[in-house]
């Protein structure tokens, strides 16, 4: 799935988002990224088995929680640290009472912008 870097101010679909945060898993690495993380630092950090790790960054990342960011190295073995994207989470009843996930935001600044379409530039090479 490719997801928008600028982050359009489209939310998530509702069970997406009610799916990952009902995962115990996906709980234990929110609560754990004060900083952005690789997959195998959050791994041993929560003692989540590493296939597993993978898979609930996957779920996290579709519900737009999570951004994927590209650590470029020298040694060109790049790694994805993942980061926490959300303020809040909002349940709203809608018109004609539909239930819709509000997902707030924090502001991003240009460079963390330009950073975040770069890696995803990235990822489509």
């Amino acid at each position: 799935m490719v997801r928008d870097p600028l982050r359009e101010s489209r939310d998530p679909e509702l069970q997406v988002v009610l799916d990952a945060l009902d995962d115990e898993a996906c709980r234990k690495f929110v609560a754990q990224l004060e900083e952005p993380m690789t997959a195998r630092e959050l791994s041993d950090a929560t003692d989540v088995p590493l296939s597993t790790t993978y898979r609930k960054l996957d779920l996290l990342t579709e519900a737009s929680l999570l951004t994927e960011q590209t650590e470029i190295r020298r040694d060109g073995q790049h790694t994805t640290r993942y980061a926490i994207d959300f303020e809040e989470v909002r349940v709203v009843l809608e018109e004609g009472n539909e239930l819709s996930a509000a997902v707030v935001r924090p502001e991003r600044a240009p460079e963390e912008q330009l950073a975040a379409l770069w890696s995803e530039v990235r990822k489509e090479t």
